[in-house]
């Protein structure tokens, strides 16, 4: 096993290095093996090579692109990307056992033992490679692929709770990897497409049916869902977020639309769009007019629509509309948008051609999402919540909410990220100062970049300075936004949700907001008595 894949032992251990003296039935046992084995030739068309030294006749063991995952036998991706050049790994990948290396330029000279395809794109080919490498685990699967700026962890288990009922159903999303007979945790929204084929080919063999999965803009720009058949796109909203990444936010719409539009691939076979949201809006009127749409929203003319909202503190009512029927549903989920979550999900469910009154009844066990709205409840008289909220409109949106329904004063912990989008900073400190009446600014996950720079940047959303304080230590912050709480009062604590670290330039350090939360309250609990 290396990282989630499974890789072919019996291939691994044939390319090791062997003894000077071996015997007969080694040499039988390692010649039966390669005679097995999958080859090159196997999994790259001709047209698609650009330029080739050496075999193409040559068995190989797995799929790589991390150079320190490889094993002997291994095909090696020399990856482009923005920090680092996959080409200025091969030397070590080689050392490690890779019999072969996709590049998007040949070396001037190349050892003999390894055969070294040139390739227009290296990404493009990752993804075709895995799929056909996994023997398309996607076509034996109803996949579903949830994208937009805010909801897609949400909605993606909200999707699989009312789906997983007689069949099991796999996840890839931000919190984990549900793989059907084991769960993982997550180290990417979405993954390289090689570890997409690869945990998708687990879910087939586990029995999984249907699959469910966050796909980022990011996923979509660097082709790791190239290919994949998706049954449902579905898209939540869009705002401001990855401007650092794609320069404008119609640039982002514009990445985000190819999974609607045939960008990636073949178009899905449904789209279930929020038309609620603007840029949902706009990409229905985009969306092939031969491909099936289902619009979902508070709006009089979505297809599945929500009625007669109410909102408390600890559920929702609505009446659910759709073209097949209506009925009243109770929600464990707090909050506008989490109708929307769940309007999405709904339909995502019926254009799968499942009936809703089948599913909804399934919300009653519906536990949540962690870090999302994620209550903490360990005896203190006010209310404590950790969220993932990390834009300005994500924080806009739980702040508003949490507004609307404490009884007391509303507090946040909040910070920017480091090495991110900036600006969006100024606009998520004007959004807490619009709607808290308190705020502690502190750090997020600075990564290699100043508290200094980020929390400067923060600053110029600044309109109330006496209502906002700033302190570098996120423990200390959260600890202080305790202390200053009474009963009745409601404090968020933003932006990190469900991560149990906290990243720093060189280091990744422990940090679990709801585990310091709870940790605090004890302290100042037998303190107090």
């Amino acid at each position: 096993m290396i990282g989630y894949l499974s890789q072919n032992y019996p291939l691994i251990h044939a390319f090791s290095p062997r003894p000077v003296r071996r015997t007969r039935r080694d040499n039988l046992l390692r010649n039966r093996v390669f005679k097995m084995a999958p080859k090159l030739s196997d999994y790259i068309q001709p047209e698609e090579i650009e330029a080739v030294k050496g075999s193409l006749d040559r068995p190989i063991s797995g799929l790589v692109m991390d150079s320190r995952r490889v094993v002997p036998g291994t095909l090696f991706f020399a990856l482009p990307g923005r920090r680092t050049d996959g080409a200025g790994y091969v030397d070590e990948a080689v050392a490690r056992g890779a019999v072969a290396v996709i590049t998007n330029k040949l070396p001037a000279a190349a050892p003999a033992k390894v055969t070294f395809i040139q390739v227009a794109d290296p990404r493009a080919m990752l993804a075709r490679v895995a799929q056909r490498y996994y023997k398309f685990p996607d076509r034996e699967l109803e996949v579903v692929g949830v994208t937009g700026t805010n909801g897609k962890t949400t909605v993606t288990y909200l999707v699989k709770h009312l789906l997983d009922g007689a069949q099991r159903v796999g996840l890839l999303g931000t919190i984990n990897y549900d793989l059907g007979s084991r769960t993982v945790p997550s180290f990417r929204t979405t993954p390289e497409a090689v570890d997409i084929y690869g945990m998708m080919a687990q879910m087939r063999d586990s029995g999984c049916r249907q699959a469910v999965m966050e796909v980022s803009s990011h996923g979509i720009d660097q082709h790791r869902v190239l290919g994949l058949g998706f049954n449902v796109a579905v898209f939540t909203n869009l705002t401001r977020d990855h401007l650092d990444y794609h320069q404008s936010l119609d640039e982002y719409f514009a990445v985000k639309a190819r999974l609607f539009t045939g960008g990636v691939g073949e178009r899905p076979r449904a789209a279930v769009i929020n038309t609620d949201d603007a840029y949902g809006r706009r990409l229905a009127a985009m969306v092939p007019t031969d491909m099936r749409t289902v619009t979902f929203g508070e709006n009089a003319d979505a297809m599945v629509r929500a009625e007669n909202v109410n909102l408390e503190f600890k559920r929702t009512t609505f009446r659910l509309v759709w073209p097949d029927g209506a009925m009243d549903v109770e929600s464990p989920l707090i909050g506008r948008y989490n109708v929307s979550n769940l309007l999405a999900a709904i339909a995502t469910v019926w254009s799968l051609g499942r009936d809703p009154r089948d599913c909804v009844h399934r919300l009653t066990g519906f536990t949540g999402v962690p870090g999302r709205m994620e209550r903490i409840e360990v005896g203190q008289a006010f209310n404590v919540l950790v969220d993932y909220a990390h834009t300005d409109d994500a924080l806009r949106n739980a702040l508003a909410m949490l507004r609307a329904i404490t009884p007391g004063r509303l507090m946040v912990v909040f910070g920017c990220g480091g090495k991110r989008d900036r600006s969006k900073r100024p606009l998520m400190t004007a959004a807490v100062q619009e709607f808290a009446d308190f705020a502690f600014a502190t750090a997020d996950n600075p990564r290699g970049e100043s508290l200094e720079q980020i929390f400067d940047d923060m600053k110029a959303g600044v309109t109330a300075p006496a209502r906002i304080t700033w302190i570098e230590d996120r423990r200390r912050a959260i600890s202080l936004a305790l202390d200053a709480c009474k009963p009745g009062d409601c404090l968020l604590v933003a932006g990190k949700g469900h991560e149990s670290y906290q990243e720093f330039a060189d280091t990744v350090v422990p940090f679990d907001d709801r585990q310091i939360v709870r940790e605090l309250i004890g302290i100042k609990t037998l303190k107090s008595g």
